[in-house]
């Protein structure tokens, strides 16, 4: 790609089913389900730019959503070239499959997008806005465990809920301490530019039929989580898909969310 060089990961056979990771996760994060999609589709993951094993060429900046969309589309034109594919995005990695939609929608069959923390169409964002900039702050000056507590306490999290949030989930062990190098670039260069992306609303309307808004069912009540992606459903007019889980539903019940997205897609 121009400024990176991607590795991705191609299982299966069928019509094209692109696996866009979010946060500090790399195609480790589908690794718990991409067995079973692989059984309907060719399943196509990757790590994306700047993060794991797909190293830029130039000193790490602020991300853009639009470079991410395009090594997307790139990788599509690349590995499946005949006929329309599928995707799915989770997180920031939502956000840039809804921009993918936005903007190549010829290319697209339908898009799922799992809670793209996309601030600016929640009723009152400013202090949503707030939260994630004082995360990105922290981890400037204190480092990443700092910003990670910041960022589950401004959530509404426990000290419990944060103790299991520990515990990895057997399917991404793997892909662990690759995540955890990753988390400065969420953290300082990701976070707040992605969700303060204003998605194309009037390209999205002329292609509201091809999205799918989804939202964990325990993000509920989790407003920068839940709230964007029923707002998304709301101004498109279609429905929210419910997933099993909550934002990390993918690696924590990938069994249940791969059957679940296997049904959406059909």
């Amino acid at each position: 790609m121009p400024g990176a060089t991607l590795r991705y990961e191609v299982r299966g056979s069928g019509p094209a089913l692109l696996l866009i990771p979010g946060g500090a996760a790399d195609a480790g994060l589908y690794a718990g389900m991409a067995p079973r999609l692989a059984e309907r589709y060719t399943v196509i993951s990757y790590d994306p730019r700047g993060l794991s094993r797909s190293p830029l060429d130039g000193p790490l900046a602020d991300q853009r959503v639009s470079e991410w969309s395009d090594d997307a589309r790139r990788l599509l034109d690349a590995l499946a070239p005949d006929g329309d594919a599928s995707v799915l995005g989770c997180s920031s990695g939502a956000i840039v499959a809804v921009d993918l939609l936005a903007r190549h929608a010829d290319r697209l069959r339908r898009v799922v997008a799992h809670e793209p923390p996309l601030l600016g169409l929640l009723p009152d964002p400013a202090p949503h806005r707030a939260l994630f900039a004082d995360v990105r702050d922290v981890f400037r000056a204190e480092g990443v465990a700092a910003a990670s507590a910041r960022f589950a306490e401004g959530l509404g999290g426990t000290a419990e809920q944060a103790e299991r949030s520990g515990e990895l989930p057997p399917a991404i062990v793997e892909m662990a301490p690759r995540m955890h190098a990753n988390m400065p670039v969420f953290l300082g260069h990701m976070l707040v530019p992605f969700s303060s992306t204003v998605p194309d609303a009037a390209a999205l309307r002329a292609a509201a039929g091809k999205l799918v808004p989804a939202a964990g069912a325990e993000s509920r009540g989790i407003e920068p989580l839940y709230g964007p992606a029923a707002r998304l459903a709301e101004l498109l007019g279609t429905p929210l898909a419910e997933f099993p889980g909550g934002h990390l539903g993918a690696v924590e019940r990938p069994a249940e969310f791969a059957e679940r997205l296997l049904a959406v897609l059909a």
